[in-house]
């Protein structure tokens, strides 16, 4: 045995997903070096590398893994895993060693319709179950359960890793680069297509709860204020309620080298929120912004939270022919939008809301007040 057969031998051994069983013949023909012939020209170098990435993984890995994410039932058969499992970077790689066969199919439609069946269950997800949040931490929260870095982690605890086939590419002038996160990312997203082609959307949706919405997301340190006393005040004001207050709570070693204030803020007889700190300001910021962490990230209980993609019958099919009875979906109420500090519209009036203006004329003051 040749070097470049030694090569390929142990390149295939290294790689789990390439099994010597279901290959054709090994080591390739076009591995193995000719004679030797006066005036030749130099025979192309063989890349044992590429030719193993671009062998197609073991039917047995493929159903192995559709029994893990539980779609053996779901999909007909192996060659549609194998399908998600292929990004479009591949191509390129196949072609360049099986110059004579026909195109794999891969992942590239499948994956865009999975990215705006996660984007829509996401969203729906965040905003009734948070009513309260704000629009820019919304976006981030809908990113953090269904974006690229979420899916890419997914991807690897699936083990989608060993039946990848995927091929690292440069950035160009009209695409960006590829990297492994970028090809992992898009196999969930093409299982969650899958789902919805061969079952219904709210079997989607199921799968997507199970995979992703099942997941803890921090939301507390999304949300950012530049001037939580100020913010507290105009959404006090927004939703109609007495003007806040800070009372100081408790305090101890006022005169030592380590004082502690606890300060809470009011608005007539209810709590909004407490804090503490070494100064009165400190603890008065963090009062106010607790109070906005406890209304922006009130949580609507599991068992009140209604979808609107519930509505759909659950059968099999697209959404534009099922025909069978609709669920029932009851609408939250719209009230005023967010709170906006210091942003005014086209003619620079900041305008407060409806249920807040009688309360906003009769303030006259811009800051909290003082101690009592």
């Amino acid at each position: 045995m040749g070097l470049a057969q030694r090569k390929v031998a142990t390149t295939a051994a290294k790689l789990a997903h390439v099994s010597s069983q279901h290959l054709k013949a090994l080591p390739p023909k076009h591995s193995l070096l000719p004679g030797k012939v006066a005036n030749a020209a130099a025979p192309p170098i063989f890349d044992a590398q590429s030719w193993a990435n671009a062998q197609p993984p073991p039917r047995s890995t493929l159903a192995a893994f559709a029994h893990r994410v539980g779609l053996a039932n779901v999909v007909p058969s192996t060659d549609v895993i194998q399908q998600a499992c292929t990004h479009p970077s591949f191509i390129q790689l196949f072609t360049r060693q099986h110059p004579d066969q026909p195109l794999p199919a891969t992942n590239a439609s499948l994956a865009t319709l999975g990215n705006s069946l996660l984007g829509l269950f996401a969203t729906e997800f965040v905003n009734s179950s948070y009513p309260h949040l704000p629009t820019r931490v919304m976006k981030a929260a809908v990113s953090a359960h269904v974006g690229p870095t979420t899916c890419a982690n997914l991807a690897r605890e699936l083990g989608v890793t060993p039946i990848l086939r995927w091929q690292r590419t440069p950035t160009t002038s009209s695409h960006s680069a590829v990297l492994h996160a970028d090809a992992l990312a898009s196999v969930p997203r093409a299982l969650t297509a899958l789902v919805y082609q061969y079952r219904s959307l709210r079997s989607a949706r199921r799968f997507a709860e199970r995979f992703f919405f099942s997941r803890e997301v921090d939301l507390r340190g999304m949300i950012k204020f530049r001037d939580p006393k100020q913010t507290l005040l105009e959404t006090v004001a927004k939703f109609g309620r007495e003007r806040p207050i800070s009372r100081l709570l408790k305090e101890t070693g006022r005169y030592s080298n380590s004082p502690v204030f606890v300060v809470g803020i009011f608005s007539g007889a209810d709590q909004l929120g407490e804090g503490f700190g070494s100064s009165l300001k400190m603890a008065e910021y963090r009062a106010a912004e607790d109070s906005l962490l406890r209304l922006y990230l009130t949580r609507q209980p599991p068992h009140l939270v209604q979808l609107p993609t519930s509505t759909f019958p659950d059968a099999k099919g697209s959404i534009l022919e099922l025909d069978g009875p609709e669920g029932a979906y009851s609408p939250v109420s719209m009230g005023d939008s967010e709170v906006l500090y210091g942003s005014a519209g086209r003619a620079g009036i900041r305008v407060p809301g409806a249920r807040s203006q009688a309360a906003v004329e009769a303030a006259a003051e811009d800051d909290l007040e003082d101690y009592l």
